[in-house]
Formats: C-alpha cells, sequence, structure tokens
C-alpha cells in the first residue's frame, strides 16, 4: 500500500459533500450533451451531494412531460431513465423563469422537483460554494 493510502478517502469520507450545480442550455437538439450533463448530476446526487440541476435556453422543455425521451446514442442510457434516477436521488431541477415565458410554457406540469428560478434563486442555494459544470 502506497504510504497515506487511504487517507484522502477518509478526509472524503469525513468531509461534508458540496453541493453541485449542473447548468445546462441544450435541449433535445443535442441529446449526446444532454445525457452527459444528467449523467454528471446523477452521479452527484446518487453519491449524496445536494444537486441541483439550472436549465435555461432550449432546456427548459426537458422538464415538460413526456419530452425528454430516446437515447442519445448506441450503448448511452435512455434519457428518462436518467430523470428518473435524478429525481430519485432527490436531484432538483431550477427552471429559467425568462426561458419558461419565451416558450409558452405551464412550469405548473413540470415534472417533480422542478421549479422556477432564476440566477438569484441559484446563488441562494449555492450559498457557500458549489461544484458546478456547464453544458
Amino acid at each position: 500500500m502506497c504510504p497515506g493510502a487511504g487517507s484522502r478517502h477518509d478526509l472524503l469520507m469525513n468531509h461534508t459533500m458540496n453541493k453541485a450545480a449542473i447548468s445546462l442550455t441544450t435541449g433535445l437538439e443535442d441529446a449526446e450533451r444532454v445525457t452527459v450533463a444528467f449523467l454528471v448530476a446523477v452521479g452527484a446526487a446518487e453519491s449524496g451531494r445536494p444537486t441541483m440541476m439550472f436549465l435555461t435556453k432550449e432546456a427548459v422543455r426537458l422538464v415538460v412531460p413526456g419530452v425528454a425521451v430516446g437515447t442519445a446514442c448506441d450503448g448511452c442510457p435512455a434519457l428518462s431513465e436518467l430523470m428518473a434516477r435524478y429525481e430519485k436521488a432527490g436531484g432538483r431541477y431550477l427552471v429559467c423563469p425568462i426561458c419558461i415565458q419565451a416558450k409558452h410554457l405551464d412550469p405548473h406540469i413540470f415534472v417533480d422537483g422542478a421549479d422556477a428560478g432564476g440566477t438569484v434563486q441559484l446563488w441562494e442555494w449555492i450559498g457557500e460554494g458549489a461544484t458546478t459544470f456547464s453544458y
């Protein structure tokens, strides 16, 4: 065993996990990018991190029931499966209200865990810090 092996693991296990914020601007016009964003979000949420996906532009359509369907590529998990795993792990969505209005979407029909909110609400949720990804 290498000197210090296990110490990083012990440090990580004794440290409160940082929040994860994933910003997604792309919808089904780039299903592979959406899949990668969801894989990162699912990994964070399933590892116990408080996780928020901030959806803007075409990504806001993904939280309309029945929209996020299909598989991006051969060997990729289905988007509906990734969304179900994300929601089961406690992942949340913050959906840009300007984009909701511009696309004439009804936020009352969004999937569970999706709330309208902009950058102020995102920063309030982040608080002291978060690991961020942008797709």
